[in-house]
């Protein structure tokens, strides 16, 4: 049984979101959370704190066992762009795109086969 927890239309752009992503992506929660709490990336703090919402939904589930939850799933999608323009050379406007992030965690019970 597993839980998860999205976040949508976070400040950060997906590639920045990803590395971190993949440093826990696997592994159990409680480590996870440890890695993510000491790890010096704005992303680190906002996966951690849906990291943390999954397992709390994960908690209102009376079936599954919080304390053999593992990491199952990671997935950062971009979400819309902010359009913003900055003064260029000769009169011209370049355009800066601030990108945003969609963030689901999915978390389930290990396995113990």
């Amino acid at each position: 049984m597993e839980a998860r927890a999205v976040a949508k239309y976070i400040r950060i752009s997906p590639q920045k979101a990803r590395l971190v992503a993949d440093v826990v992506r696997g592994k159990d929660v409680e480590n996870a959370i440890t890695t993510l709490r000491f790890m010096p990336k704005k992303a680190a703090e906002i996966l951690r704190k849906v990291l943390e919402s999954a397992v709390a939904n994960a908690e209102q589930t009376e079936t599954i066992d919080v304390d053999t939850l593992y990491v199952k799933e990671i997935q950062i999608n971009g979400g819309p762009m902010l359009k913003r323009f900055r003064p260029r050379a000769m009169g011209r406007a370049g355009r800066i795109l601030k990108r945003t992030s969609h963030i689901t965690v999915i978390v389930d019970e290990r396995g113990l086969n």
